[in-house]
């Protein structure tokens, strides 16, 4: 029954990391508005939609983990209870698959992202293109933070299903 205080607590952290996603995508929107309002300059002006769109991801993918959390949270003991063994490897399978994909994606593929948007931020004056440059570095970077917590989180739980798988194989 550990294992099921475990995924319980990485869950509830998931769900909170979530609620993170979600201020940062609703900061980014009102963000967006004061631009639309207050934005006097052509790059303030340029902000806007680029701004809003990133918000809206962010928001929006908050809302998406912290519904997938809540339900994992909600169905984990059930599926325990019924079969401990399938569960624990459909787990350790899909914790395995995810920390890769989060050390591929989020730890090498956006800080690359990252780097370029930053040059052609640097070496393009058009106004839109800075603007969609600065909002991609500023979506990524809110990505990168958020998912290394993830992937550590995640690490720990994989590591503790593994120990159960252990002790279900014995």
């Amino acid at each position: 029954m550990e294992i099921i205080m475990a995924a319980n607590d990485w869950a509830k952290a998931e769900m909170v990391s979530s609620i993170f996603f979600m201020l940062f995508g609703l900061s980014y929107i009102l963000a967006s508005i004061g631009f639309w309002q207050f934005g006097n300059t052509q790059l303030s002006k340029a902000l806007i939609f680029p701004v809003l769109i990133a918000g809206a991801l962010l928001f929006s993918a908050g809302i998406s983990f912290y519904l997938s959390s809540k339900s994992m949270q909600t169905t984990f003991e059930t599926e325990y209870t019924a079969n401990p063994s399938a569960l624990i490897k459909s787990e350790i399978e899909r914790t395995k698959k995810t920390m890769s994909t989060y050390k591929n994606v989020a730890l090498k593929v956006f800080p690359a992202i990252v780097v370029l948007a930053f040059c052609v931020s640097i070496l393009i004056s058009n106004p839109l293109v800075r603007a969609i440059s600065n909002a991609v570095i500023a979506f990524l970077v809110v990505l990168i933070v958020l998912d290394s917590q993830a992937l550590n989180r995640m690490k720990t739980y994989n590591q503790k299903l593994e120990l159960v798988e252990k002790d279900i194989e014995n």
